[in-house]
């Protein structure tokens, strides 16, 4: 009778740690990376999505989700996909010992759509609570500082921008042709990746975008002002580059080759 009960008590416990493992995200707070490689890549002019693009025998897409597959505070990984490479990616991350990919989810017409199918696959599947890093495909060297910054951002106010300050002269051209005035830099910042918010927030954020009919907005930040709401900046770094033309491709293999100086703090 003894052991009779000790094997109920034992499948049990198994059932429900199953179970549990199915249903982490509804029962635990999470923060989940949210990455996006929904496009084509034209500018790229290659045969193949950029985001598939091999640099050093492994793909570009594959480098990014290794930043948050090494990340200890990631507890899980979404992927919104260009129809009809789901399957290359799977392979590609069960290669490269991806095990932290959860979801793939099929993309949109354009950027917004892609965020939004993720963002309403994670609602169905997650927490309200959880927080979610929504990142470029294409930005492969993304920091474990960066990460954490933006994470600790959204946990103190509200959700996280990446940022970094604007160096060059800002000169505004309807034409590409001439100048017809400059901007100062000083009160400007360009924005990457990744734009991290409370599933609950961004969630209602599409909701509302899609009731007031806007439907291409660039990313997530300018979403996000368009509906008058408050943005949070954290520093990211000029190496978080997005990989959009050859050149961009050909600064990446060198970085990959480059290890900073000692000296350099």
């Amino acid at each position: 009778m003894v052991k009779i009960t000790y094997l109920i008590k034992k499948n049990v416990e198994i059932w429900y740690n199953l179970k549990r493992s199915k249903n982490l995200c509804k029962d635990d707070v999470m923060n989940i990376a949210l990455v996006i490689a929904g496009g084509v890549g034209s500018r790229m002019r290659q045969d193949i999505p950029k985001q598939f693009l091999s640099v050093n025998d492994k793909p570009v897409i594959i480098y990014t989700l290794e930043c948050f597959q090494k990340h200890p505070a990631i507890d899980a990984i979404a992927v919104v996909c260009l129809e009809g490479w789901e399957d290359v990616l799977r392979v590609y991350c069960k290669q490269f010992n991806i095990t932290k990919l959860k979801w793939i989810v099929k993309g949109g017409e354009n950027g917004q759509s892609s965020i939004r199918n993720g963002i309403f696959k994670l609602r169905e599947e997650c927490n309200e609570n959880d927080i979610i890093l929504i990142h470029d495909a294409i930005r492969p060297m993304l920091s474990d500082e960066i990460i954490s910054n933006n994470i600790a951002t959204c946990k103190q106010k509200g959700n996280a921008i990446t940022y970094i300050p604007c160096a060059e002269a800002m000169l505004e051209s309807d034409n590409k042709e001439f100048a017809i005035s400059q901007i100062d830099r000083s009160t400007l910042v360009r924005t990457q990746t990744p734009q991290t918010f409370y599933l609950k927030d961004i969630a209602s954020l599409h909701e509302e975008a899609l009731e007031k009919g806007i439907t291409n907005s660039v990313a997530s930040c300018t979403l996000m002002l368009e509906l008058e709401k408050k943005v949070y900046l954290t520093l990211g770094s000029e190496k978080n580059l997005k990989l959009t033309t050859p050149d961009d491709l050909e600064i990446f293999k060198a970085l990959l080759s480059v290890k900073r100086d000692e000296w350099i703090k």
